[in-house]
């Protein structure tokens, strides 16, 4: 049943970042994805992005702590550029054409894992049967 519900999570999350325009071929793909899985799981990561998030990443991909950021960071603005306006002024209350900067890859991350987390909150509950 845990399989189940994290390959949902992987889904939605996927889902979520083709709606806001990350291109599913960009390296920051993966790591976006991988980010915001591990913030669903625990957001103590989002606070140390860079002493906690990157470097796990980094781990996993075999890659550099700054490889990774600079990776997530050109994926967030060609999103914030390309993206579903819809998606950016729910997730963050604005978009780009509001005229205010694009999120920061900490804000990014943790607002989609606070989205996902939410969306998921109904299945965790009847896996633990409550």
């Amino acid at each position: 049943m845990q399989k189940d519900a994290g390959k949902k999570m992987e889904q939605l999350v996927s889902h979520m970042m083709l709606d806001m325009g990350v291109p599913a071929h960009l390296k920051g793909y993966r790591y976006v994805r991988t980010a915001v899985l591990m913030a669903e799981a625990d957001m103590k990561v989002v606070g140390s992005v860079t002493k906690l998030l990157y470097p796990e990443i980094a781990k996993r991909y075999n890659t550099t702590d700054g490889k990774v950021e600079r990776a997530i960071r050109n994926a967030i603005e060609i999103s914030w550029e390309r993206g579903n306006k819809e998606t950016f002024e729910s997730l963050f209350g604005y978009c780009a054409e509001s005229g205010q900067g694009r999120p920061t890859n900490s804000e990014y991350i943790a607002a989609m894992a606070d989205t996902i987390r939410i969306q998921m909150k109904p299945e965790k509950e009847r896996e633990n049967g409550g």
